[in-house]
């Protein structure tokens, strides 16, 4: 039956369009009216709506760590040890605890579609489950019950370093002994209606170069997304150069890794040539930066990336903060950083790295608009809080958080309203779960 909408302001195109009428029909948007008077009776979407975000690279147990990582100063490479001593914890029955509340915490921030980059694949000591997925489908499982669309990002991951040091320890979870055995494995993961499976290689660390293109293989005969962590570090470019005389980017076009259906995730640290090889392949970039700046990466060329022909879109990752806003006008502001001027991006096109960018990252090509025969998603932010009151619409990018965000409708199901989750309790749920885990 269908259902309508009339919102005071809604994102068309690249812009805000006054008193628009929305209807939906089948999770699809079947009529959308800018310039109409709400009828009597049609529930008024109050604020300005904008179409479903996508968080395009999630490790969702990371989100246990957060602010529990600051003590001393640190590298990316101490907190990493953090990270595996949560992993070795997890079971499945409380990945799903915790993956449903990040999940739900997501929707609260608008994001209707996640790509959950999965590498958490086995028991302690690598030890397999009955179900050898079970894992995944547990991810996917909280998707569903969190009410968002996922693209579960299956990944390969072997070794230890570029020169192939053997996984150890926690890190074991994560490896299939080779990428003929993590392909096997993957082959047997289910889609589902909100839901589909995905390839990644965790990085050129750790899949060794010569079984890089088994992984490529894989996807590519599913036509499915294919996401790998690129020049994160500056060590990975060190390592890679000493072992293989390249940078990550060239072992990867030597892999034929890159291209349309596939991603590189932060890319903080290229050379030249680098991005004009992923601007070439019309590889898309995704930018982490709210985690990028946590961990101490550094800011990437994300200006000169865009400008080569590389689709930008965005992701939370670690989870320092779950807010695709924030993480989309950070893009901007991290390049002023960087550069020492301002206006490089504006507002719309930092929207659509938040929105139809991340959507085609993760194989979703029919979302991320609100056009008739588009997925049905909808993001109504508040423009009478602190932050956004008084702000002219077009710049809300620029000025509202994911705290507000108001409803949030998926595939024309309504999932927060009022700020609320629906369906999970959030705070209480994520306070439970990471009780366990400490």
């Amino acid at each position: 039956m269908p259902v309508t909408w009339h919102a005071d302001l809604a994102w068309l195109g690249d812009a805000p369009a006054a008193n628009v009428l929305i209807t939906v029909d089948g999770g699809r948007f079947t009529a959308v009216e800018p310039g109409v008077p709400r009828p009597p009776g049609v529930e008024r979407l109050r604020g300005l709506t904008l179409p479903g975000l996508a968080n395009a690279h999630s490790h969702a147990f990371h989100r246990a760590l957060r602010g529990r990582t600051h003590t001393g100063r640190g590298t990316f490479w101490t907190w990493r040890e953090q990270m595996y001593a949560v992993a070795e914890r997890l079971t499945p029955s409380l990945y799903l605890k915790l993956a449903r509340a990040v999940f739900a915490e997501m929707a609260l921030a608008g994001v209707v579609c996640v790509g959950e980059f999965h590498y958490l694949h086995h028991g302690p000591g690598g030890q397999r489950y009955d179900d050898p997925n079970e894992m995944g489908t547990a991810l996917i499982e909280a998707a569903a019950q969190a009410g968002i669309r996922i693209t579960l990002l299956d990944t390969c991951y072997l070794t230890a370093s570029v020169a192939g040091a053997a996984l150890e320890g926690p890190a074991l979870r994560f490896g299939d002994g080779s990428a003929a055995a993590w392909a096997s494995r993957a082959a047997l993961l289910a889609p589902a209606a909100h839901a589909r499976i995905g390839a990644a290689v965790h990085s050129v660390r750790a899949v060794p170069a010569d079984q890089i293109s088994e992984v490529v293989a894989w996807a590519s005969a599913r036509e499915a997304p294919l996401h790998v962590h690129l020049s994160e570090q500056r060590a990975e470019n060190e390592a890679t150069a000493v072992v293989h005389g390249r940078t990550p980017t060239e072992l990867l076009a030597g892999a034929g890794a890159l291209g349309p259906r596939s991603t590189v995730v932060h890319a903080t640290h290229l050379t030249g040539s680098d991005v004009e090889t992923l601007g070439a392949t019309r590889t898309h970039t995704c930018l982490c930066p709210t985690t990028e700046r946590d961990l101490g990466d550094g800011i990437g060329p994300a200006a000169a990336l865009a400008a080569a022909g590389s689709p930008l879109c965005v992701g939370s990752d670690s989870h320092a903060v779950i807010d695709l806003l924030e993480e989309a006008r950070a893009v901007e502001l991290h390049e002023r950083l960087r550069t020492e001027h301002r206006g490089h991006f504006p507002a719309e096109q930092l929207l659509r790295a938040a929105t139809t960018g991340g959507h085609a990252s993760l194989g979703w090509d029919d979302a991320g608009t609100i056009t008739v025969g588009a997925r049905a998603d909808l993001v109504t932010v508040t423009l009478d809080s602190a932050r956004t009151a008084g702000i002219d619409p077009a710049g809300v990018v620029f000025a509202a958080t994911a705290a507000d965000v108001t409803d949030v409708i998926v595939d024309g199901e309504r999932i927060v309203h009022n700020g609320r989750h629906l369906r999970v309790d959030v705070t209480g749920e994520l306070r439970e779960a990471i009780t366990w885990l400490f």
